[in-house]
């Protein structure tokens, strides 16, 4: 999948998405005015049955003909009591009957209008009494929270799936990102791993096609050049099988770490060896300082040993000059801390976050024969992790790089 069709479907995704928003609110809208109109209407019909059932009492009618006393706001009162609970419509009201100024209250459910006017439903009462002019008013305050509480669960509800749709459509971007850089990535890996197989295989070749002429057997100083070539390409082909056959072990998170008692200045001179040919090659100096008093701690040898080879490794390939790289161990608090300092490219700011990725590799501008699989630096990570440690980078670009490594000390 190309790049212009990934933003297309995100596109049309996302307008999708937009456009079930807007219908789910204009939903939740037209289901409010809805809830509103059947308010309405059943106002209405809870004050019509109350006018109805005034009319049919003669007694109360001829009452009322006289005035409005406190025997019929109590009639008035329970006729809409029971009305209300017959309609199911529990909301607090209060009524007036109003004969042009004059006006009656119920005392017991008198209510003073809020600076939010209460709805009113008016009702003439002409069934009921001859006279003119005579209304009967109901009051209620709550309308709002009524239809509110009414829409509560269907609010709740809409609301709850929005955001359950928001947080998918979210989780599927990153998840379409993800799988883009990783493919991204494994590209990458496939190309610099063919490449860097290609390189010492073809160096193992050609230094094994120079060492059959015949002129050359004879020459003891090119024989022993070019077996010094075979035996450099050779080791660096079994590091990158080595770092290839970790990357299942990487992915599965199933590194087999063996712990015995090991020594961390021990390691440090044993990985200086091993990159010697390298240092030279590129005429570099390690500097070496080791403070710390207590340098040993359980770990896995040969892992430990890989970690710091790739820390000096990439010290001596990111340096654009003779590499110049210091080692400095010391004891903090029942820990061990490594520092290893480069003068290389440094790393930018934005990419120091990233650089323990699995497959990230730094851009690295002009030194362009640097080579990798970009699994060195997440390797390194979860080794030290898998032996309780820490690893924090300081650099900045054109002045190198730090690297500080942290380990609980083996107490003795």
């Amino acid at each position: 999948m190309n790049i212009t069709r990934t933003h297309l479907y995100i596109l049309i995704s996302s307008v999708a998405l937009c456009t079930v928003l807007i219908i789910q609110v204009n939903w939740l809208v037209e289901t409010a005015k809805i809830k509103e109109a059947l308010f309405n209407e059943k106002a209405n019909i809870v004050l019509a049955r109350t006018s109805d059932a005034l009319a049919a009492d003669t007694a109360t009618c001829q009452k009322l003909e006289a005035g409005v006393g406190q025997e019929e706001i109590h009639k008035i009162d329970s006729l809409f009591k029971y009305y209300m609970k017959f309609y199911d419509f529990t909301i607090q009201y209060s009524f007036e009957v109003m004969e042009k100024k004059t006006v009656a209250k119920s005392e017991a459910y008198a209510f003073n209008p809020q600076p939010n006017e209460p709805a009113c439903f008016q009702l003439n009462l002409e069934d009921v009494v001859s006279r003119n002019g005579w209304e009967l008013k109901l009051i209620l305050p709550e309308k709002k929270q009524y239809i509110y509480e009414e829409m509560g669960p269907l609010f709740v509800t809409s609301i709850l799936l929005l955001l359950i749709v928001l947080f998918l459509f979210w989780k599927t971007l990153l998840s379409l990102n993800r799988q883009k850089k990783l493919s991204e990535h494994t590209n990458d890996f496939l190309n610099n791993m063919t490449h860097e197989f290609k390189t010492p295989i073809s160096n193992i070749a050609l230094a094994g096609k120079f060492m059959l002429k015949e002129e050359i057997t004879h020459q003891q100083e090119k024989v022993r050049h070019y077996s010094e070539i075979i035996l450099e390409e050779n080791e660096k082909l079994r590091l990158q099988v080595e770092q290839v056959l970790s990357l299942a072990a990487l992915e599965r998170d199933e590194i087999p770490i063996h712990k015995t008692e090991v020594d961390l200045h021990q390691i440090i001179n044993d990985a200086i060896k091993n990159l010697k040919i390298q240092l030279e090659h590129k005429q570099g100096t390690i500097h070496i300082q080791f403070d710390a008093k207590n340098s040993r701690l359980k770990g896995d040898k040969t892992h430990l040993t890989h970690v710091i080879c790739n820390l000096i490794d990439n010290a001596i390939k990111y340096s654009e000059s003779s590499p110049v790289i210091h080692i400095d161990t010391i004891n903090q608090d029942h820990h061990l801390i490594i520092t290893i300092t480069d003068q290389g490219i440094g790393i930018e700011k934005e990419f120091q976050k990233k650089v323990f990725d699995k497959y990230f590799r730094v851009p690295t501008g002009n030194v362009h024969n640097v080579q990798g699989f970009g699994l060195g630096l997440a390797y390194i990570k979860k080794i030290i992790e898998l032996h309780k440690g820490t690893i924090a980078l300081e650099s900045e670009k054109g002045k190198g790089t730090k690297f500080i490594i942290n380990f609980p000390a083996n107490e003795s």
